[in-house]
């Protein structure tokens, strides 16, 4: 028998736009490996075998290679008692099976989930963090990614990924393997291959932008659901603008290796300087997501 949903606000803008992100992000494959079989038509199958191959194990092992990546720990109720409360407290409000849980040793005040559904969860915090909030502040910060676990947009943005990730590796090559030089003289071969490079850049300039569109409400969406399954907004403003005013703080060196992960991230590790880093991020505003809190902290206050 099923397990009922859990008591997480559903979000339908959410579900839209995800389910719009895979449709448009499916069309894009299919034109990408369209292209890839017509213009190598000799190596059809070595196509299928690579490409499909690629995106089994970005499916299967994507949130494994993550959380490696950020230095997740899972760790112990012994281990981290504070931490393993919190996230139990949230589970029981919420009517979860409880997440692996995971501590990653950087200063970076941050925290992220990933897998792909409620029985692969992992929910990580990093020291930096657990060491800077209170413990209201830090259960809005938990109750924030496990809305992430809750509402499967984890999975979405991962397999979403993905294929920006293939078509970007492919533009590489195309143009490391010299498709130009191939292509001089009037060889319709010559010219075929050129669209290689042309239809991957095109491709992954798409995926970017809808990755990117759907990233920034996923966490407007988590923001909220968070806000109203704990009941304290405020709770979590507090933890965002201590997270954000910190992160300026952090050494240069620390922000650009946390850089790469930013779409898993519950701040994204930019300094107050990179102000082209912000217009291309994974995250709406600071002044977007405290004007949210600051709505519904409103709207609980009501009689």
């Amino acid at each position: 028998m099923a397990r009922a949903r859990s008591r997480y606000a559903p979000d339908r803008g959410l579900t839209g736009r995800m389910v719009g992100t895979m449709f448009f992000i499916g069309l894009l494959y299919v034109v990408l490996v369209g292209v890839l079989l017509a213009v190598l038509q000799g190596s059809w199958l070595v196509v299928l075998v690579v490409v499909g191959g690629m995106f089994v194990a970005q499916f299967w092992f994507s949130d494994r290679i993550a959380a490696y990546g950020m230095g997740a720990r899972e760790v112990s109720p012994q281990e981290a008692p504070e931490l393993h409360g919190a996230i139990d407290r949230i589970c029981a409000l919420a009517d979860m099976p409880k997440p692996r849980v995971a501590i990653a040793r950087s200063d970076v005040p941050n925290a992220f989930a990933t897998g792909r559904s409620e029985k692969t969860a992992l929910v990580c915090a990093t020291t930096g963090l657990l060491r800077r909030l209170e413990p209201d502040e830090l259960e809005g910060v938990l109750a924030h990614e496990m809305s992430h676990v809750a509402h499967r947009d984890v999975a979405v943005m991962t397999i979403a990924s993905f294929l920006g990730v293939l078509a970007g590796i492919i533009t590489r090559i195309a143009l490391w393997g010299g498709f130009a030089r191939n292509s001089r003289g009037n060889d319709p071969a010559g010219a075929l291959l050129m669209l290689i490079p042309l239809i991957s850049a095109v491709v992954y300039a798409l995926s970017f932008l809808l990755t990117r569109l759907l990233s920034r409400y996923r966490e407007l969406s988590a923001d909220r659901t968070a806000a109203l399954l704990t009941g304290r907004p405020s709770s979590l403003a507090s933890a965002l603008t201590k997270i954000s005013g910190q992160m300026a703080r952090i050494p240069t060196e620390d922000l650009r290796k946390a850089e790469p992960y930013n779409a898993f991230y519950f701040v994204p590790a930019f300094s107050a300087r990179e102000s082209l880093g912000r217009l291309l991020s994974t995250h709406p505003t600071l002044e977007q997501r405290l004007d949210q809190l600051a709505r519904i902290s409103s709207g609980l206050s009501r009689p």
